[in-house]
């Protein structure tokens, strides 16, 4: 560890402190309606988009409505994905004639890029035709960001209103999150990729003969800078390329590395703000924030340290440079993992499968806890607002009351929506798991390493899958009618029957009434409402997670340690 490494994670965590206020407000603005300064420009296009669909975008929906909009959505989506890869051998844009793609990695990738995880369990360069991957999976990343955003701001509206039967209008919402956000902010992140040399074309692979003239290579390309920038704003992870952001065409340099963290956590940072705003209390989504960070700093730090100190055992005292960038070095990588995984986006730039056995737990641990530390594009305000909702009970069972979230009161309702929402993903990991490791036919046989490092790759594998995070492992063979199939249906689980809880518990509470403020209201806006949040956090995902999830790294770790090494 070094004073550098240390600086680069503070210098990261600053920007996003500073960024947070003017993104967040900037957004309220948008879902509010009200006026920006891009009206004058996407005002008229706003308009047509929403005579061309049939959209009254005057009309509120009840929660119902919204969450069957969503699905409608989603699920047409999903089979336009799926029919453009397997026909993407009759289709333009495909000058390497790639063939299409085969049914059971169609429909994971399908559930994968329409559910925000981007999970990929083939090489881009070589399975996906430019079209795919412009009007597929880049097209995908822009609306299933947008469609997450505007559940967390269903949700925040839920909070905000007052007996209101009406959440808002989906079709609006995301409409105004591609327009108003994403599409801008893309624009200008693409040319500033394309400036440090990410490539942007739609060329014919280059041939080109290696110097020492034993062969040939050829230089894959494409349209790589327009889907970098969505990936990474829109937390989707996955890439061009098989390496991913470790690939200098994706990711050139230091600096580009810096702007992807950066634009990972900024939408979701942001998200606080804009809670605070839209409920009317600032200081609560400060204290939202503060809890996410120091979940942040905390995991930040551990997977640093575990990657600095290295592996004796393997002569890697002065660190683990294993399956590590060399431009960006151990804190930059560990900085990066950790940022990936806490926020729903699998763009790593080293592979978690060479990380020691702590550092490889800090990814896994931030994707069990439901990927709230900022978390995805509106998925982690909307997990995170789950966990407030079990904080305030807990807190008002504390003082023998009934338990009130800036002035709602927290009813058995709004606690059973709250847990059915968090227990859908440990119940979809546990059960795929369990029947993975048992089945030596089609579980196991797909593992790279055996022992405890193996059951750490399966465990990840649906664990970023339910979590919807879409990174890996590495070390586990995905590419098989098993993986794809049973991970794409956590992919789908993990999604969609976590939302619509959440939008039930969204539109319970928007019904509700405002309580006033008392001597016995648990105050949501002091650091001690910051503190329980982060303990129940951990104490929820210790008691649905940790005791079978965390079995393979600990153990790894302990068997280390007496000169055993996976």
């Amino acid at each position: 560890m070094t004073a550098n490494g240390w600086l680069q994670i503070a210098l990261f965590i600053g920007v996003i402190a500073v960024l947070t206020r003017p993104c967040g407000r900037y957004m309220a603005l948008v879902f509010a309606g009200r006026r920006t300064w891009l009206d004058r420009a996407l005002r008229p296009i706003e308009r047509r988009i929403y005579r061309v669909c049939g959209i009254d975008w005057y009309h509120e929906m009840p929660w119902t409505e919204y969450a069957a909009a969503l699905l409608t959505f989603s699920c047409i989506s999903m089979l336009a994905l799926y029919a453009l890869q397997r026909f993407q051998g009759w289709l333009p844009f495909n000058p390497e004639g790639l063939p299409a793609v085969s049914t059971y990695s169609s429909f994971n990738t399908a559930a994968s890029f329409v559910t925000n995880t981007n999970w990929q369990a083939y090489a881009g360069e070589t399975t996906m035709s430019y079209l795919t991957q412009m009007a597929g999976l880049a097209y995908q990343n822009f609306v299933s960001a947008a469609a997450g955003m505007s559940v967390a701001i269903a949700l925040v509206r839920g909070i905000a209103r007052r007996e209101s039967g009406t959440l808002g209008n989906f079709w609006v919402d995301t409409t105004r999150g591609l327009l108003w956000i994403l599409l801008p902010l893309c624009s200008v992140i693409a040319l500033l990729f394309v400036s440090q040399g990410a490539v942007q074309n739609l060329k014919r692979y280059d041939v080109v003969h290696l110097v020492d003239g034993s062969g040939t290579q050829t230089i894959a390309q494409g349209p790589v800078a327009s889907q970098e920038a969505i990936k990474q704003l829109g937390t989707n992870g996955g890439g061009f390329f098989n390496a991913n952001s470790a690939h200098p065409f994706e990711n050139p340099t230091p600096l580009t590395n810096f702007v992807s963290m950066v634009m990972i956590f900024l939408i979701p940072a942001g998200l606080t703000w804009t809670l605070g705003e839209m409920t009317g209390s600032r200081r609560h989504g400060w204290a939202v924030w503060a809890a996410m960070a120091s979940l942040f700093l905390v995991g930040a730090a551990a997977a640093y340290w575990a990657e600095a100190r290295g592996n004796p055992l393997l002569g890697l005292s002065g660190g683990n440079m294993e399956g590590k960038d060399v431009r960006f070095g151990i804190a930059n990588s560990a900085l990066f993992a950790t940022v990936t995984t806490a926020a729903s986006g699998g763009a790593v730039n080293a592979m978690h499968d060479s990380f020691t056995p702590l550092g490889g737990l800090v990814p896994l641990t931030n994707i069990l806890l439901g990927e709230v530390v900022f978390g995805g594009v509106g998925a982690g305000l909307y997990g995170i607002l789950v966990f407030i909702i079990l904080t305030v009970f807990i807190a008002g069972l504390m003082v023998g009351r009934t338990p009130e979230y800036l002035g709602k009161k927290i009813e058995a309702y709004d606690v059973k929506m709250a847990m059915l929402a968090i227990l859908i993903v440990p119940l979809t990991i546990l059960t795929l798991t369990g029947i993975a490791v048992l089945s030596s036919d089609f579980g196991t046989s797909s593992v790279l390493n055996q022992g405890p490092h193996g059951l750490s790759e399966i465990l990840y594998a649906y664990t970023s899958g339910a979590g919807n995070n879409g990174s890996a492992f590495a070390g586990l063979s995905a590419n098989t009618h098993w993986y794809n199939a049973t991970i794409g249906a956590a992919m789908l689980l993990g999604r969609f029957m976590a939302i619509i809880p959440m939008l039930a518990l969204a539109g319970n509470l928007a019904a509700k009434k405002t309580a006033p403020v008392s001597l016995g209201t648990f105050p949501v806006t002091t650091p001690l409402f910051s503190a329980l949040l982060v303990a129940v956090i951990v104490i929820v995902g210790a008691l649905t997670f940790f005791p079978a999830l965390s079995l393979g790294p600990i153990v790894e770790e302990l068997l280390m340690h007496r000169g055993k090494v996976f």
